[in-house]
């Protein structure tokens, strides 16, 4: 039997769209003389869907696209979508996959194991399947699974967070090859973890393993795709592109397929994460164009690179807003970069309008001390005009905080936060320098001194970052361990060695930041825990850890 691994980009509610790329897909398979054709999880109608689910038209469109396409689909497929859930238990629908077969609805499998952590809510919409079954196929037994129901191999997790197997079980039913399609958001590390466990699992119930991914970006969740084909003696066999549709197919006999190149490393893969993060929320939100702030400052410099690759420079306005402290330098920086990504540049400075503002407030402000309020004036300032320039010219504005920033507050609410699309909000400072060394690996785009020099938000004079802020190589370290590890101060500062008064300072910025972080734009997840999607924290509370 030949399997074709079909990874392709669907849009969530596109069902005539999503069904016309699968349709395209499987005759490309068919031609190559592929017997099944297997695609992701909810491709049908795009994952993750969300609330629309509670919708009966949403599922009813649903069930009658899946009858549609499988009338016209060209061969046998694997198809997920959203199905009407068997029992009454409160839940009326079921995360599904059908195959299809000679234009009608051959086999139905129910997902088993719904997760409710991090990112994904699915118990929320979802009835489980209390069982399952194999479905006979061309001389095989094919154990069909979704997603979460092959993450639960006892040899292979140290704790496992649910009682049943599927996997397991279809296997003692006589599995011969196991499919499992999905929709595994991306962070860092997840391929090669993905990699191994899949690995595992062919190796300890000895059957073949055929897993296929979503790929694309969906709001602030990034799929890498990867989707990957093992023998039953754990060798790879096939693996598809990452951040790309792709088509590769699996021999199962022969135990050979196709072997696509990947990203060099990870940072590559982040890299690439975000481009094709960036690229989806923009287009599926019906925009072409950006608008993006150049402060002559690395965040933004790097956003700019991004958003090159992601759109073309043609689609990549850089606007350049200096103000009474930017550097000449500053200025120099953002217009080199825009030079140097060959995407078109204006200036709008700010000077009067931040006088325009002193003088407006100068009665309100009287008798106070100059600081913090008439800095962000600036910041506000730029996010007008950037906003101006969005409603005027129906581009999106991207903003350029990164995580350290976002983590402790040091980005301004209605100012350099305003934006359709945060684009390093997951990025911590240190790996924002570490990927603007990669967008230089081959030739300069981001100019050295922009890479080079201290960071600052220049919004007075002489004015760096770690004036209050610990150096951002001990600043990231105390986010990670206290954002994504959910370590205490104590412990952090027990284990890094850092003065715990600097640990408790960062963690309280941190606590206290979270009613901007809730109105900031919504950002692309590359890390284990970002501060969207997945991190939910009550804005007013008390706790003190």
């Amino acid at each position: 039997m030949k399997i074709a691994l079909a990874q392709f980009n669907p849009t969530v509610g596109d069902f005539p769209g999503n069904s016309a790329r699968m349709l395209q897909m499987a005759g490309e398979a068919k031609s190559s003389a592929a017997d099944l054709v297997v695609f992701s999880e909810l491709g049908l109608c795009g994952y993750p869907p969300q609330d629309l689910v509670e919708r009966p038209s949403f599922v009813e469109r649903n069930l009658k696209e899946l009858k549609r396409l499988a009338s016209r689909m060209p061969m046998p497929a694997v198809v997920g979508y959203v199905g009407k859930a068997q029992e009454s238990t409160g839940k009326f629908a079921a995360n599904c996959a059908a195959l299809l077969a000679d234009g009608l609805i051959a086999f139905e499998q129910q997902k088993m194991l719904l997760p409710t952590y991090d990112v994904f809510d699915e118990s929320r919409y979802f009835q489980p399947a209390r069982s399952q079954s194999n479905f006979a196929f061309d001389g095989q037994q094919l154990g069909i699974t979704i997603c979460e129901d092959c993450w639960n191999d006892k040899d292979f997790w140290a704790q496992r967070m649910y009682d049943r197997d599927p996997v397991a079980e279809l296997v003692r039913q006589g599995t011969s090859v196991l499919l499992n399609i999905s929709a595994s958001p991306y962070n860092l590390d997840k391929r090669g973890l993905r990699i191994d466990m899949l690995k595992a699992l062919a190796r300890h119930h000895k059957v073949p393993v055929v897993y296929v991914n979503q790929v694309g970006g969906d709001d602030s969740l990034v799929f890498d795709g990867s989707s990957v084909a093992f023998n039953p003696d754990g060798r790879m066999a096939a693996l598809a592109s990452s951040f790309r549709e792709d088509l590769v197919f699996f021999d199962v006999a022969a135990g050979t397929g196709d072997i696509r190149s990947q990203p060099r490393d990870e940072l590559e893969a982040a890299y690439d994460a975000l481009v094709c993060g960036t690229r989806d929320y923009v287009c599926k939100c019906g925009f072409r164009d950006v608008v993006i702030g150049l402060s002559g400052g690395i965040d933004s410099a790097l956003v700019a690179a991004i958003a090159v690759d992601a759109l073309g420079p043609q689609n990549v306005l850089g606007v350049s807003m200096p103000g009474p402290y930017s550097s000449p330098g500053s200025l120099t920086d953002a217009k080199k970069l825009a030079e140097n990504l060959g995407i078109p540049y204006q200036v709008l400075p700010i000077d009067k309008i931040f006088e325009s503002y002193r003088s407006t407030l100068a009665g309100v402000f009287a008798d106070k001390k100059e600081g913090v309020a008439e800095e962000n004036l600036q910041a506000r300032a730029r996010g007008n005009l950037l906003m101006a320039v969005s409603n005027k010219f129906g581009s999106m504005v991207l903003s350029t905080a990164n995580k350290s920033e976002m983590a402790v507050g040091y980005s301004t609410l209605y100012g350099d936060m305003a934006g359709g699309l945060a684009v390093i909000s997951d990025v911590p400072k240190v790996m924002v320098y570490e990927l603007a060394r990669l967008v230089n690996r081959e030739r300069e785009l981001i100019p050295e001194a922009t890479i080079t020099k201290p960071p600052s938000a220049e919004l007075r004079p002489n004015q760096t970052d770690q004036d209050s802020l610990p150096p951002y190589d001990v600043l990231d370290r105390i986010l990670k361990a206290y954002v994504e590890d959910l370590r205490s101060p104590q412990e952090i500062s027990d284990h890094f060695g850092f003065p715990l008064e600097m640990v408790n300072d960062v963690a309280r910025m941190v606590d206290r930041s979270e009613y901007k972080r809730k109105q900031a734009p919504p950002g692309l997840k590359i890390t284990s825990k970002a501060f969207s999607v997945g991190r939910r924290f009550p804005l007013a509370n008390k706790f003190i850890p």
